[in-house]
């Protein structure tokens, strides 16, 4: 599936995976380079109007950690989950506080997600 992304976010992209903030580092380290069930992630990749913190391809899997950044924006997030899952993407959204507080837990909860993805794609 080709996924659309506005040209004018890349730069900002950039910007993002420049400044990363600790708690996507912290996921960063256990998902690049197929780490995590062999599954290839992207960091801070534009799609549709969104930069999404996390993004495989393979099972069109959106990883969003919520940060401070996030706090008062639920109407926002909630209408950016709901584009990106319109368009046939699933997002998993994980507290930011409790990747620092729980770095397993977090990584389990995505494994978990891509598990149950990697069933649904498996003849």
């Amino acid at each position: 599936m080709k996924i659309y992304y506005n040209p004018k976010l890349k730069e900002r992209a950039r910007e993002l995976r420049r400044n990363s903030t600790y708690t996507e580092r912290l996921i960063w380290k256990h998902l690049r380079g197929g780490q995590l069930l062999g599954c290839k992630f992207q960091r801070q990749k534009p799609i549709d109007d969104y930069i999404v913190d996390f993004y495989c391809s393979k099972l069109q899997l959106v990883i969003e950690i919520d940060g401070i950044s996030h706090n008062g924006k639920q109407n926002y997030d909630k209408k950016r989950e709901n584009r990106l899952k319109s368009i046939g993407l699933n997002v998993v959204r994980i507290d930011g506080y409790y990747v620092l507080k729980n770095v397993t837990g977090a990584l389990e909860i995505i494994a978990k997600r891509i598990s149950e993805l990697e069933g649904k794609t498996t003849p």
